[in-house]
């Protein structure tokens, strides 16, 4: 299982009316997890996207079990819990001092500039190997 760990602090302007975090900015900070998740395999999303390949989001869901506030610091975990095949599926978790505040995923896919599905790259394949072990399907 291979695993990433970002950290932010929940600022005035991703609050909403009620003086909790808006829903919707747990996404970028899925986002932020990806990145570093992909950095430490090395395979940065800026190099990919440089070489022509997208991972666009098909799918996402969130479950919201305790709201974070105004100047919460937030850690943010994104865990690659299989070897992906047709599509990367990860999942994340965001903690304030140890206690579970979301839970989510998403699923993305390899495409071209044309959105068009393709394997990864062969960098990414053996990023994946080494991750996953050589003996994983």
């Amino acid at each position: 299982m291979t695993e990433a760990t970002v950290e932010t602090r929940v600022r005035f302007a991703e609050t909403d009316g009620m003086g909790v975090t808006y829903h919707g900015n747990y996404l970028p900070w899925f986002e932020m997890a990806r990145v570093a998740l992909l950095d430490g395999m090395g395979i940065p999303y800026r190099d990919l996207e440089r070489e022509g390949f997208l991972l666009p989001v098909l799918e996402t869901g969130l479950t919201y079990h305790q709201p974070s506030r105004f100047d919460d610091r937030l850690r943010i975990t994104v865990r690659l819990v299989e070897k992906p095949k047709a599509r990367l599926r990860l999942a994340y978790r965001v903690e304030r001092d140890g206690e579970l505040l979301v839970e989510g995923f998403t699923v993305h896919a390899f495409v071209n500039r044309d959105f068009k599905a393709v394997r990864p790259p062969d960098r990414v394949e053996e990023a994946m190997r080494r991750a996953f072990g050589s003996h994983s399907a």
